[in-house]
């Protein structure tokens, strides 16, 4: 037994030495498992909320240069002065050059939430979560929009998920007691999931 932990400790420091993005991932991936966690097993909501401001700051520090988290910065900024157009547009170059960053996806579709482009912004929130299913922010995003579309059950099939994940997420009280009470808003129309 020792000797296969030394021969697997021996092939983990060659694999970093060779490779120096595999310490690199392997170590986002351990930050990562702790702070959800930590968030997951938070005995407070304020606990909580300091533990979700670190998950976010991981997010968008997993922009893989520091051009493309000016450019997610640029956009949020311009996201907060109103400025929805700038904002889709800064987020919109970000994603394009960088396809794999999922906090731009994701900032993207809360500017296309606020634009009201419900398709746009689904579509940006879909392919946040596939690069990063763990993004609570995604789910409760998700939520708000299959909300305004009229697709209840989806909407807090996310929602659910989201506090699977975020058990404080601010949007928790959003649940039913009992989620299959929920009855389409539209008498004989059946909601789709």
């Amino acid at each position: 037994m020792l000797r296969r932990r030394q021969v697997l400790q021996a092939g983990l420091l060659i694999g970093v030495a060779i490779n120096p993005a595999f310490a690199a991932n392997a170590a986002d991936e351990d930050i990562k498992a702790r702070l959800f966690a930590a968030l997951k097993s938070a005995p407070t909501e304020k606990q909580a909320r300091q533990i979700e401001h670190e998950i976010w700051q991981y997010w968008l520090d997993l922009a893989p240069d520091s051009e493309i988290r000016a450019m997610v910065d640029q956009g949020m900024r311009h996201r907060s002065s109103y400025d929805f157009e700038a904002a889709e547009k800064v987020l919109g170059e970000a994603v394009e050059v960088a396809p794999s960053y999922a906090e731009a996806r994701n900032q993207r579709a809360f500017v296309r939430f606020l634009r009201e482009d419900n398709s746009g912004a689904l579509a940006d929130l879909e392919d946040t979560l596939k690069l990063e299913p763990d993004h609570f922010g995604a789910l409760s995003g998700m939520y708000h929009v299959l909300m305004r579309m009229g697709r209840t059950r989806a909407a807090l099939s996310a929602l659910s998920q989201a506090v699977e994940i975020h058990p404080w997420i601010q949007e928790r009280h959003l649940l039913p007691p009992d989620p299959d009470a929920v009855r389409p808003a539209v008498k004989g129309k059946q909601q789709d999931l």
